[in-house]
């Protein structure tokens, strides 16, 4: 179960301007509370974040600013958490006969004085894209 599932909304910079605000869905979850005793896990916090239709940004375009938002706002230690970007399918074409596939793509940071810096985007594969599927289409498990 997720300790938080809601649409999270971040400030930009540039004073009045607010360059770079958005909202994304926000998805937080402790496998630490969800295994129970006895197991212990490197990274406990799985993040997954995805964009949202009426956002002015994208989380991929501010990946760095919303990790160090988010670790911050939940006091996460980000060296204990996987970062996830979730793409749903798209279908497009005359008669929607193309189709990209439902992507989750782990992000690796570098951390500077507690800011997220440098993003580095990978695919995930089997099995650990088993386990964050299963984990964000079951979360009541």
């Amino acid at each position: 179960m997720p300790t938080y599932d809601a649409t999270y909304t971040w400030d930009g910079w540039g004073g009045k301007l607010q360059l770079a605000s958005g909202k994304c869905r926000l998805r937080i979850y402790d496998r630490s509370k969800r295994m129970g005793k006895g197991v212990a896990f490197l990274r406990p916090f799985v993040i997954i974040v995805s964009d949202l239709p009426d956002s002015k940004m994208t989380v991929r375009s501010c990946a760095g600013h919303i990790a160090t938002k988010v670790t911050g706002d939940f006091s996460i230690d980000p060296h204990r958490m996987l970062w996830v970007e979730y793409y749903p399918a798209i279908t497009y074409g005359v008669g929607s006969e193309h189709t990209i596939p439902e992507q989750y793509v782990a992000v690796d940071f570098e951390w500077y004085k507690e800011k997220a810096i440098s993003p580095k985007w990978r695919q995930l594969k089997p099995p650990l894209l088993d386990i964050i599927r299963d984990l964000a289409e079951n979360p009541s498990q």
